[in-house]
Protein backbone atom coordinates (compact mmCIF):
# COMPACT_ATOMS: atom_id res chain seq x y z
CA UNK A 1 0.00 0.00 0.00
CA UNK A 2 1.50 3.35 -1.08
CA UNK A 3 0.54 5.37 1.98
CA UNK A 4 2.73 8.34 1.11
CA UNK A 5 0.76 9.13 -2.02
CA UNK A 6 -2.61 9.41 -0.24
CA UNK A 7 -3.58 13.06 -0.69
CA UNK A 8 -5.85 13.19 2.33
CA UNK A 9 -3.24 12.10 4.88
CA UNK A 10 -1.96 14.91 7.13
CA UNK A 11 1.57 15.59 5.94
CA UNK A 12 4.67 15.05 8.01
CA UNK A 13 5.39 18.76 7.57
CA UNK A 14 2.03 19.80 9.04
CA UNK A 15 2.54 17.60 12.11
CA UNK A 16 6.11 18.90 12.56
CA UNK A 17 4.71 22.44 12.36
CA UNK A 18 2.12 21.59 15.01
CA UNK A 19 4.88 20.15 17.18
CA UNK A 20 6.84 23.40 17.01
CA UNK A 21 3.74 25.33 17.99
CA UNK A 22 2.99 23.03 20.92
CA UNK A 23 6.47 22.37 22.32
CA UNK A 24 6.32 25.19 24.88
CA UNK A 25 2.67 24.52 25.76
CA UNK A 26 2.21 20.79 26.22
CA UNK A 27 4.24 18.35 28.29
CA UNK A 28 6.50 16.08 26.29
CA UNK A 29 5.18 12.95 27.92
CA UNK A 30 7.57 10.06 28.53
CA UNK A 31 7.83 6.85 26.51
CA UNK A 32 8.35 4.32 29.29
CA UNK A 33 9.15 0.63 29.18
CA UNK A 34 6.77 -1.38 31.36
CA UNK A 35 8.50 -4.31 33.04
CA UNK A 36 5.32 -6.11 34.18
CA UNK A 37 3.67 -6.05 30.75
CA UNK A 38 6.91 -6.97 29.01
CA UNK A 39 7.32 -10.05 31.20
CA UNK A 40 3.65 -11.01 30.93
CA UNK A 41 3.65 -11.01 27.13
CA UNK A 42 7.25 -11.96 26.40
CA UNK A 43 7.61 -8.74 24.45
CA UNK A 44 9.20 -5.30 24.75
CA UNK A 45 6.20 -3.19 25.84
CA UNK A 46 6.47 0.59 26.02
CA UNK A 47 3.81 3.06 27.17
CA UNK A 48 3.35 6.57 25.77
CA UNK A 49 2.14 8.26 28.94
CA UNK A 50 -0.39 10.87 27.82
CA UNK A 51 -2.04 10.32 31.19
CA UNK A 52 0.77 12.59 32.45
CA UNK A 53 -0.18 15.43 30.10
CA UNK A 54 -1.03 18.83 31.63
CA UNK A 55 -4.80 18.30 31.48
CA UNK A 56 -4.26 14.56 31.94
CA UNK A 57 -5.02 13.66 28.32
CA UNK A 58 -3.70 14.17 24.80
CA UNK A 59 -6.72 16.31 23.88
CA UNK A 60 -4.86 19.51 24.70
CA UNK A 61 -2.64 19.00 21.65
CA UNK A 62 -5.41 19.14 19.07
CA UNK A 63 -7.41 21.83 20.84
CA UNK A 64 -4.46 24.21 21.15
CA UNK A 65 -3.26 23.59 17.60
CA UNK A 66 -6.70 24.41 16.23
CA UNK A 67 -7.48 27.44 18.39
CA UNK A 68 -4.03 28.99 17.89
CA UNK A 69 -4.47 28.71 14.12
CA UNK A 70 -7.53 30.99 14.05
CA UNK A 71 -7.30 34.43 12.47
CA UNK A 72 -7.28 37.52 14.69
CA UNK A 73 -10.87 38.24 13.67
CA UNK A 74 -11.96 34.71 14.58
CA UNK A 75 -10.10 34.89 17.88
CA UNK A 76 -11.78 38.18 18.76
CA UNK A 77 -15.24 36.59 18.33
CA UNK A 78 -14.33 33.67 20.55
CA UNK A 79 -14.85 29.95 20.22
CA UNK A 80 -17.41 27.32 21.21
CA UNK A 81 -17.15 23.61 21.90
CA UNK A 82 -19.39 20.82 23.17
CA UNK A 83 -17.90 18.16 25.40
CA UNK A 84 -18.42 16.32 28.65
CA UNK A 85 -14.83 15.24 29.04
CA UNK A 86 -11.20 15.70 28.03
CA UNK A 87 -11.80 17.89 24.99
CA UNK A 88 -13.51 20.49 27.19
CA UNK A 89 -10.48 20.62 29.47
CA UNK A 90 -8.08 20.95 26.55
CA UNK A 91 -10.15 23.77 25.07
CA UNK A 92 -10.41 25.53 28.45
CA UNK A 93 -6.64 25.40 29.00
CA UNK A 94 -6.01 26.66 25.46
CA UNK A 95 -8.39 29.58 25.90
CA UNK A 96 -6.61 30.66 29.08
CA UNK A 97 -3.15 30.38 27.51
CA UNK A 98 -4.14 32.23 24.32
CA UNK A 99 -6.38 34.85 25.95
CA UNK A 100 -9.39 33.80 23.86
CA UNK A 101 -12.92 33.64 25.24
CA UNK A 102 -14.56 30.22 24.99
CA UNK A 103 -18.03 28.91 25.67
CA UNK A 104 -18.12 25.24 26.60
CA UNK A 105 -21.43 23.42 26.47
CA UNK A 106 -21.73 20.34 28.65
CA UNK A 107 -24.72 18.06 29.32
CA UNK A 108 -26.50 18.91 32.58
CA UNK A 109 -25.76 15.48 34.16
CA UNK A 110 -21.98 15.96 33.75
CA UNK A 111 -20.30 15.17 37.12
CA UNK A 112 -19.35 18.25 39.15
CA UNK A 113 -15.74 17.10 39.19
CA UNK A 114 -15.47 17.47 35.41
CA UNK A 115 -17.24 20.82 35.38
CA UNK A 116 -14.92 22.10 38.11
CA UNK A 117 -11.84 20.94 36.17
CA UNK A 118 -12.95 22.86 33.08
CA UNK A 119 -13.51 26.02 35.08
CA UNK A 120 -10.17 25.57 36.86
CA UNK A 121 -8.22 25.32 33.58
CA UNK A 122 -10.11 28.12 31.83
CA UNK A 123 -10.48 30.60 34.70
CA UNK A 124 -12.12 33.84 33.52
CA UNK A 125 -11.67 32.99 29.84
CA UNK A 126 -14.26 30.21 29.87
CA UNK A 127 -18.03 30.21 30.25
CA UNK A 128 -19.49 26.78 31.07
CA UNK A 129 -23.09 26.18 30.03
CA UNK A 130 -24.87 23.07 31.27
CA UNK A 131 -27.73 22.18 28.96
CA UNK A 132 -29.84 19.14 28.05
CA UNK A 133 -29.36 15.52 29.03
CA UNK A 134 -26.98 14.28 26.34
CA UNK A 135 -23.97 15.30 24.27
CA UNK A 136 -26.31 15.80 21.30
CA UNK A 137 -28.27 18.40 23.30
CA UNK A 138 -25.05 20.21 24.21
CA UNK A 139 -23.82 20.02 20.60
CA UNK A 140 -27.07 21.51 19.25
CA UNK A 141 -26.89 24.40 21.73
CA UNK A 142 -23.23 25.01 20.87
CA UNK A 143 -23.95 25.19 17.15
CA UNK A 144 -26.81 27.61 17.78
CA UNK A 145 -24.43 29.86 19.74
CA UNK A 146 -21.96 29.74 16.84
CA UNK A 147 -24.65 30.86 14.41
CA UNK A 148 -25.82 33.65 16.69
CA UNK A 149 -22.42 35.14 17.53
CA UNK A 150 -20.19 34.08 14.65
CA UNK A 151 -17.93 32.04 16.94
CA UNK A 152 -15.77 29.19 15.62
CA UNK A 153 -16.75 25.68 16.68
CA UNK A 154 -13.82 23.58 17.90
CA UNK A 155 -14.56 19.99 16.93
CA UNK A 156 -13.23 17.30 19.29
CA UNK A 157 -11.76 15.16 16.48
CA UNK A 158 -12.98 15.75 12.91
CA UNK A 159 -10.87 18.78 12.03
CA UNK A 160 -7.53 18.85 10.15
CA UNK A 161 -5.80 21.07 12.72
CA UNK A 162 -7.04 18.94 15.59
CA UNK A 163 -5.81 15.80 13.83
CA UNK A 164 -2.40 17.37 13.19
CA UNK A 165 -2.12 18.35 16.84
CA UNK A 166 -2.88 14.82 17.99
CA UNK A 167 -0.31 13.58 15.47
CA UNK A 168 2.45 15.13 17.58
CA UNK A 169 2.04 12.16 19.96
CA UNK A 170 3.43 9.99 17.15
CA UNK A 171 6.26 12.39 16.42
CA UNK A 172 7.40 12.25 20.04
CA UNK A 173 7.19 8.45 20.13
CA UNK A 174 9.41 8.03 17.09
CA UNK A 175 11.89 10.67 18.25
CA UNK A 176 12.22 8.99 21.66
CA UNK A 177 12.25 5.38 20.45
CA UNK A 178 15.76 3.92 20.21
CA UNK A 179 14.78 0.94 18.08
CA UNK A 180 12.26 0.17 15.37
CA UNK A 181 8.70 -0.22 16.62
CA UNK A 182 6.93 -3.37 15.45
CA UNK A 183 3.44 -2.61 16.77
CA UNK A 184 1.64 0.63 17.64
CA UNK A 185 -1.61 0.19 19.60
CA UNK A 186 -3.97 3.16 20.08
CA UNK A 187 -7.48 3.78 21.40
CA UNK A 188 -10.11 5.00 18.95
CA UNK A 189 -13.05 7.22 19.82
CA UNK A 190 -13.90 9.71 17.12
CA UNK A 191 -10.62 8.93 15.40
CA UNK A 192 -8.58 12.11 15.90
CA UNK A 193 -5.71 10.45 17.75
CA UNK A 194 -5.49 7.40 15.51
CA UNK A 195 -5.67 9.53 12.36
CA UNK A 196 -2.96 11.94 13.44
CA UNK A 197 -0.54 9.45 14.99
CA UNK A 198 -1.21 6.82 12.33
CA UNK A 199 -0.56 9.30 9.54
CA UNK A 200 2.83 10.21 10.95
CA UNK A 201 3.82 6.58 11.57
CA UNK A 202 2.69 5.38 8.16
CA UNK A 203 5.00 7.89 6.49
CA UNK A 204 8.00 7.77 8.84
CA UNK A 205 7.82 4.18 10.12
CA UNK A 206 5.93 2.26 7.41
CA UNK A 207 6.90 -1.18 8.76
CA UNK A 208 5.08 -0.60 12.03
CA UNK A 209 1.78 -2.46 12.30
CA UNK A 210 -0.87 0.04 13.39
CA UNK A 211 -3.73 -1.32 15.50
CA UNK A 212 -6.74 0.57 16.80
CA UNK A 213 -8.79 -0.40 19.83
CA UNK A 214 -12.45 0.34 20.58
CA UNK A 215 -14.75 -0.61 23.44
CA UNK A 216 -16.95 -3.57 22.53
CA UNK A 217 -20.08 -1.53 23.22
CA UNK A 218 -19.14 1.30 20.83
CA UNK A 219 -17.43 -0.14 17.72
CA UNK A 220 -18.01 2.88 15.46
CA UNK A 221 -14.72 2.69 13.52
CA UNK A 222 -14.76 -1.08 13.10
CA UNK A 223 -18.35 -1.02 11.87
CA UNK A 224 -17.46 1.74 9.40
CA UNK A 225 -14.40 -0.11 8.09
CA UNK A 226 -16.40 -3.33 7.77
CA UNK A 227 -19.13 -1.61 5.75
CA UNK A 228 -16.84 0.63 3.71
CA UNK A 229 -18.48 3.87 4.82
CA UNK A 230 -19.07 5.91 7.97
CA UNK A 231 -21.72 4.21 10.08
CA UNK A 232 -23.84 5.78 12.80
CA UNK A 233 -24.46 3.27 15.57
CA UNK A 234 -28.03 3.22 16.87
CA UNK A 235 -27.03 2.51 20.46
CA UNK A 236 -23.75 2.45 22.36
CA UNK A 237 -22.47 1.49 25.80
CA UNK A 238 -21.12 4.75 27.25
CA UNK A 239 -19.00 3.37 30.08
CA UNK A 240 -15.69 3.99 28.23
CA UNK A 241 -16.77 7.59 27.85
CA UNK A 242 -13.53 8.88 26.35
CA UNK A 243 -13.88 6.52 23.37
CA UNK A 244 -17.61 5.81 23.11
CA UNK A 245 -19.03 7.59 20.07
CA UNK A 246 -21.93 6.70 17.82
CA UNK A 247 -20.16 8.00 14.73
CA UNK A 248 -16.50 8.58 13.89
CA UNK A 249 -15.53 11.62 11.86
CA UNK A 250 -15.84 11.72 8.08
CA UNK A 251 -12.26 12.99 7.83
CA UNK A 252 -10.85 10.65 10.45
CA UNK A 253 -12.46 7.64 8.76
CA UNK A 254 -11.06 8.54 5.34
CA UNK A 255 -7.59 8.94 6.85
CA UNK A 256 -7.51 6.00 9.25
CA UNK A 257 -8.83 3.44 6.75
CA UNK A 258 -5.59 3.81 4.79
CA UNK A 259 -3.28 2.43 7.45
CA UNK A 260 -5.25 0.74 10.25
CA UNK A 261 -4.35 -2.91 9.89
CA UNK A 262 -6.73 -4.10 12.58
CA UNK A 263 -9.31 -2.79 15.01
CA UNK A 264 -9.66 -4.82 18.21
CA UNK A 265 -12.83 -4.66 20.32
CA UNK A 266 -12.36 -4.94 24.08
CA UNK A 267 -15.18 -5.77 26.54
CA UNK A 268 -15.86 -3.04 29.07
CA UNK A 269 -15.28 -5.50 31.93
CA UNK A 270 -11.78 -6.26 30.65
CA UNK A 271 -11.05 -2.53 30.55
CA UNK A 272 -11.97 -2.39 34.24
CA UNK A 273 -9.63 -5.27 35.05
CA UNK A 274 -6.81 -3.45 33.25
CA UNK A 275 -7.48 -0.25 35.22
CA UNK A 276 -7.20 -2.15 38.50
CA UNK A 277 -4.06 -4.05 37.44
CA UNK A 278 -2.30 -0.87 36.33
CA UNK A 279 -3.10 0.77 39.64
CA UNK A 280 -2.18 -2.20 41.81
CA UNK A 281 0.95 -3.28 39.92
CA UNK A 282 2.37 -0.02 38.56
CA UNK A 283 0.59 2.77 40.50
CA UNK A 284 -0.67 4.11 37.16
CA UNK A 285 -4.09 5.78 37.26
CA UNK A 286 -5.97 5.70 33.97
CA UNK A 287 -9.48 6.41 32.77
CA UNK A 288 -11.36 3.66 30.88
CA UNK A 289 -10.30 4.96 27.45
CA UNK A 290 -6.71 5.18 28.68
CA UNK A 291 -6.73 1.45 29.42
CA UNK A 292 -7.96 0.35 25.97
CA UNK A 293 -4.62 -0.17 24.24
CA UNK A 294 -3.18 -2.28 27.06
CA UNK A 295 -6.44 -4.23 27.32
CA UNK A 296 -6.05 -5.26 23.68
CA UNK A 297 -2.69 -6.98 24.16
CA UNK A 298 -4.28 -10.32 25.08
CA UNK A 299 -5.89 -10.42 21.62
CA UNK A 300 -2.47 -10.25 19.92
CA UNK A 301 -0.33 -11.94 22.56
CA UNK A 302 0.89 -14.69 20.24
CA UNK A 303 2.02 -12.39 17.43
CA UNK A 304 3.78 -9.81 19.62
CA UNK A 305 6.12 -12.26 21.38
CA UNK A 306 9.65 -10.94 21.01
CA UNK A 307 8.38 -7.75 19.35
CA UNK A 308 8.64 -4.11 20.33
CA UNK A 309 5.19 -2.69 21.08
CA UNK A 310 4.09 0.85 21.96
CA UNK A 311 0.71 1.37 23.64
CA UNK A 312 -0.69 4.90 23.84
CA UNK A 313 -2.15 5.55 27.30
CA UNK A 314 -4.49 8.35 26.33
CA UNK A 315 -5.68 9.85 29.62
CA UNK A 316 -6.23 9.64 33.36
CA UNK A 317 -9.32 11.73 34.08
CA UNK A 318 -11.01 9.08 36.17
CA UNK A 319 -13.54 10.18 38.78
CA UNK A 320 -12.80 8.32 42.04
CA UNK A 321 -16.55 7.87 42.46
CA UNK A 322 -16.47 5.37 39.60
CA UNK A 323 -14.05 2.99 41.27
CA UNK A 324 -16.73 0.86 42.92
CA UNK A 325 -18.39 0.32 39.55
CA UNK A 326 -15.02 -0.42 37.95
CA UNK A 327 -14.27 -3.06 40.59
CA UNK A 328 -17.75 -4.56 40.20
CA UNK A 329 -17.50 -4.77 36.41
CA UNK A 330 -14.08 -6.37 36.69
CA UNK A 331 -15.29 -9.06 39.11
CA UNK A 332 -18.22 -9.85 36.84
CA UNK A 333 -16.04 -10.01 33.74
CA UNK A 334 -13.42 -12.20 35.40
CA UNK A 335 -16.14 -14.59 36.59
CA UNK A 336 -15.80 -14.00 40.31
CA UNK A 337 -19.21 -12.45 40.96
CA UNK A 338 -22.62 -13.63 39.79
CA UNK A 339 -26.13 -12.34 40.37
CA UNK A 340 -29.13 -14.66 40.41
CA UNK A 341 -32.85 -14.35 40.83
CA UNK A 342 -33.75 -17.35 43.00
CA UNK A 343 -37.33 -18.40 43.81
CA UNK A 344 -37.38 -19.36 47.48
CA UNK A 345 -40.12 -21.33 49.28
CA UNK A 346 -41.89 -18.94 51.66
CA UNK A 347 -41.28 -20.86 54.85
CA UNK A 348 -38.96 -20.60 57.78
CA UNK A 349 -35.52 -22.07 57.25
CA UNK A 350 -35.54 -21.82 53.43
CA UNK A 351 -32.57 -19.46 53.30
CA UNK A 352 -30.63 -21.60 55.80
CA UNK A 353 -31.18 -24.65 53.58
CA UNK A 354 -29.97 -22.70 50.52
CA UNK A 355 -26.78 -21.72 52.31
CA UNK A 356 -26.12 -25.29 53.41
CA UNK A 357 -26.99 -27.01 50.13
CA UNK A 358 -25.72 -24.54 47.52
CA UNK A 359 -22.82 -22.46 48.78
CA UNK A 360 -19.38 -23.98 48.47
CA UNK A 361 -16.89 -23.66 51.36
CA UNK A 362 -15.23 -20.62 49.75
CA UNK A 363 -18.33 -18.98 48.22
CA UNK A 364 -19.67 -15.78 49.74
CA UNK A 365 -23.03 -14.02 49.54
CA UNK A 366 -22.33 -10.35 48.78
CA UNK A 367 -25.85 -9.19 47.91
CA UNK A 368 -29.31 -10.29 49.06
CA UNK A 369 -32.71 -8.69 48.44
CA UNK A 370 -35.99 -10.35 49.41
CA UNK A 371 -39.51 -9.23 50.23
CA UNK A 372 -42.10 -11.73 51.46
CA UNK A 373 -45.11 -12.06 49.14
CA UNK A 374 -48.39 -12.88 50.87
CA UNK A 375 -50.31 -15.97 49.71
CA UNK A 376 -47.56 -17.22 47.39
CA UNK A 377 -45.79 -20.54 47.63
CA UNK A 378 -42.51 -19.08 46.38
CA UNK A 379 -41.07 -15.57 46.08
CA UNK A 380 -38.03 -14.23 44.20
CA UNK A 381 -34.85 -13.04 45.88
CA UNK A 382 -31.88 -11.32 44.25
CA UNK A 383 -28.72 -13.11 45.37
CA UNK A 384 -25.17 -11.99 44.59
CA UNK A 385 -22.52 -14.68 45.07
CA UNK A 386 -18.76 -14.22 44.85
CA UNK A 387 -16.68 -17.34 44.19
CA UNK A 388 -13.04 -17.81 45.10
CA UNK A 389 -12.21 -19.33 41.72
CA UNK A 390 -14.12 -18.66 38.45
CA UNK A 391 -13.99 -22.41 37.79
CA UNK A 392 -16.34 -22.92 40.77
CA UNK A 393 -19.23 -21.28 38.91
CA UNK A 394 -20.50 -24.38 37.11
CA UNK A 395 -20.49 -26.39 40.33
CA UNK A 396 -22.48 -23.61 42.02
CA UNK A 397 -25.17 -23.74 39.33
CA UNK A 398 -25.25 -27.54 39.45
CA UNK A 399 -25.88 -27.47 43.20
CA UNK A 400 -28.78 -25.05 42.74
CA UNK A 401 -30.29 -27.28 40.09
CA UNK A 402 -29.80 -30.42 42.21
CA UNK A 403 -31.46 -28.67 45.15
CA UNK A 404 -34.55 -27.96 43.08
CA UNK A 405 -34.10 -24.19 43.08
CA UNK A 406 -35.54 -22.26 40.18
CA UNK A 407 -33.11 -19.50 39.25
CA UNK A 408 -32.13 -17.06 36.54
CA UNK A 409 -28.61 -15.68 35.96
CA UNK A 410 -28.89 -11.89 35.86
CA UNK A 411 -25.39 -10.99 34.67
CA UNK A 412 -26.58 -11.03 31.07
CA UNK A 413 -29.95 -9.37 31.76
CA UNK A 414 -28.89 -5.83 30.86
CA UNK A 415 -31.81 -3.98 32.49
CA UNK A 416 -31.56 -5.85 35.76
CA UNK A 417 -27.78 -5.73 35.68
CA UNK A 418 -27.79 -1.94 35.29
CA UNK A 419 -30.20 -1.69 38.21
CA UNK A 420 -27.91 -3.74 40.43
CA UNK A 421 -24.64 -1.90 39.69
Amino acid sequence: MEIKEAVDLPSVESIVKAHRKLKDVVTRTPLMRNMNLSERYGADIWLKREDLQIVRSYKLRGAFNKISSLTKDEQSKGIVCASAGNHAQGVAYSCKQLGIHGVIYMPAPTPNQKVSQVRMWGKDKVEVVLVGDTFDDAYAAAMERCDQEGRVFIHPFDDPKVIEGQGTVGLEILEDAKDEIDYLVMPIGGGGLSSGVGSYFSQISPNTKIIGVEPEGAPAMKASLDQGEVVTLEKIEKFVDGAAVQRVGDNTYQIAKQFLQDVILVPEGKVCSTILKLYNEDAIVVEPAGALSISALDAIKDEIKGKRVVCVVSGSNNDIGRMEEIKERSLLYEGYKHYFMVRFPQRAGALREFLAEVLGPKDDIVHFEYTKKVNREKAPAIVGIEVKDPNDFNALQNRMTAGGYKFELLNENQDMFNFLI
